[in-house]
């Protein structure tokens, strides 16, 4: 389902980190299609793939995701070596209005894509990833990827890796693969994912 030859296509940006930003890698149909056989979340935030269940389109793109193709690509966009490195599938479908403040991610992760599967986007009212110069200011940025069908943010972990977006509260489809620099890594995240999970769920029956 996912257009490797778009992926193959973007230019690898190398300032203010090194990144590429892809369209098309879905068509706005095959987009549909795994929004419609999303897994039933209900709560804000990323939730770990260990904790759902993968059916349907949507599980035929995770297969693209856990491919050994998308390890090899995104070596060569990113000039990395992420071949039989473990990785992390994470999923979203609501972002709340604290999401998205600005980070850099852990040494731990060695790189990030983020795969945008909404229906239409009007970025004024926040939730578009950017690309930041710094980690001071939001509205100073290199890029900024609308989460819009089809399209990918994916770059390399580093000291400059600095993004985020502008506040945004409701839907917003997102899966991101995460490369990590060990099993016991991968192992530690997805415990610490599930544990959160939990707590959701036992706040959210006290509320």
């Amino acid at each position: 389902m996912l257009d490797f030859g778009a992926l193959r296509a973007a230019r690898t940006r190398t300032e203010p980190f090194t990144y590429i930003v892809a369209e098309a890698a879905l068509t706005s149909e095959e987009a549909g299609e795994v929004r419609r056989d999303y897994p039933a979340i209900t709560k804000t935030g990323y939730l770990p793939l260990s904790q759902l269940e993968a059916s349907g389109k949507f599980a035929e793109l995770i297969a693209d995701l856990q491919s050994p193709e998308l390890a090899e690509v995104l070596s060569e966009k990113l000039n990395l070596d992420l071949i039989g490195k473990p990785r992390m599938i994470t999923v979203r479908k609501h972002s709340k209005i604290g999401d998205g403040r600005i980070h850099n991610d852990s040494v731990s992760k060695i790189c990030t894509m983020l795969v945008y599967l909404n229906d239409g986007w009007d970025k004024s009212e926040g939730g578009a990833i950017r690309a930041l110069n710094g980690e001071h200011d939001m509205d100073d940025y290199a890029e900024e990827v609308e989460p819009l069908a089809g399209n990918v943010f994916a770059f390399a972990r580093s000291e400059t890796s600095w993004h985020g977006h502008p506040p945004f509260a409701g839907e917003r489809y997102v899966i991101q693969t995460t490369f990590l620099t060990s099993e016991e890594e991968l192992a530690r995240k997805e415990q610490r994912g599930g544990l959160q999970l939990k707590l959701k769920k036992l706040f959210e029956r006290i509320r």
